[in-house]
């Protein structure tokens, strides 16, 4: 087998992407070993280590635990309160990929696991051009798991693979049952994975920052439509759970955490053209040496569709200008750039509105 002897380190989250992804990189002749990152000091934590065990067990592969909490609560958690303390939405899942999975768990794997290739069950597709390494979308149409790579670098990239990019889901959940993984009737990750039900972000964010009275304030006409218990548990497009009687249905359009307003508006109110995307990574170098004016399809948010765009590329930020507008343009989030004709990955960064 070509990759006999190559040690494989995969991200064991205990869940079914990850161990399939184990799975099929054993079958390709790869020594596997399982790392898992255990982020919280939490029971739910305990179980998720318990779960990658089993799985590292049942493949009959070398396992290990990383303490990554006391990062992970810098990068990831700290963060996430503080944006929703500035009026922003955050995106922990980016964060952790940037800090935990490619930065802590990847740089362990390397340098200490000897790990030749790291790799995880994301859906995505790493194709060599030429020395650049770009992403691309996987097979599962329905999994865009680029989005939340788009921190990643070449040189992370490099090491890495993606097991799963050929597979759909339910292919992997076959492959699963048919070598009676532990994991083969797990189901979907949540979210948030230091948020457990029953307890939900709002909630959460309610008990860290208490209730703060504050204005919801008419966008055009500055009139006060009520009050609300702090800026927090708010976000940009926002139109259920407002709670104020109108003649028309009311967006949240935007937040000013320091004087606590709400701002909210009609829904044609929350359509922009223009926005920024600060904190810029170019994952496709090339366009370093290409264009720095180009149009392209972009993404504001996760479960939206890629938009056309003109695209102004600088040094590490990035003016977007939609062909059509678009809505619920939101502080914090990731704005992600693909390629107009083949969909790859070029970069993101962090919203600005």
């Amino acid at each position: 087998m070509e990759n006999q002897g190559k040690k494989a380190v995969v991200a064991l989250s205990g869940g079914l992407d990850s161990s399939v992804a184990a799975l099929l990189l054993k079958q390709q002749g790869y020594e596997v070993i399982g790392l898992t990152g255990r982020m919280v000091d939490t029971p739910a934590a305990d179980i998720v280590v318990q779960n990658a065990k089993a799985v590292a067990e049942s493949l009959d592969i070398e396992h290990h635990v990383f303490d990554a909490s006391e990062i992970f609560k810098q990068k990831v958690i700290d963060y996430f309160e503080n944006t929703y303390r500035s009026g922003k939405t955050p995106n922990p899942c980016i964060m952790c990929n940037k800090f935990i999975k490619w930065g802590l768990l990847l740089d362990f794997a390397v340098e200490t696991l000897g790990a030749d290739v790291y790799a995880t069950g994301h859906y995505a597709n790493i194709v060599n051009e030429n020395g650049i390494f770009k992403l691309f979308p996987a097979a599962d149409e329905h999994k865009d798991q680029l989005y939340f790579l788009c921190r990643l670098t070449q040189k992370q990239l490099s090491k890495t693979l993606f097991p799963l990019s050929k597979f759909t889901k339910s292919e992997v959940r076959e492959i699963a049952a048919k070598y009676n993984l532990p994991t083969k009737s797990s189901k979907e990750s949540q979210d948030i994975c230091f948020i457990q039900k029953p307890m939900t972000s709002k909630k959460y964010l309610i008990e860290k920052f208490g209730i703060k009275r504050g204005d919801f304030i008419d966008i055009l006409t500055d009139k006060k439509w009520g009050e609300h218990e702090g800026c927090y548990q708010y976000t940009i497009g926002q139109r259920k759970g407002i709670g104020i009687a109108a003649p028309y249905p009311l967006y949240v359009i935007k937040i000013d955490a320091q004087k606590n307003i709400v701002y909210v508006g009609r829904e044609e109110d929350n359509y922009k053209t223009n926005l920024k995307i600060n904190e810029f990574n170019l994952v496709d170098t090339t366009f370093e040496t290409s264009s720095k004016e180009f149009d392209a399809l972009v993404k504001i948010r996760y479960n939206m569709h890629a938009k056309k765009a003109h695209v102004k590329l600088f040094d590490n930020f990035a003016d977007i200008t939609f062909y059509d507008p678009v809505n619920s343009v939101t502080s914090g989030q990731a704005g992600v750039i693909y390629d107009l004709i083949d969909g790859h990955l070029i970069g993101g960064g962090v919203v600005v509105d």
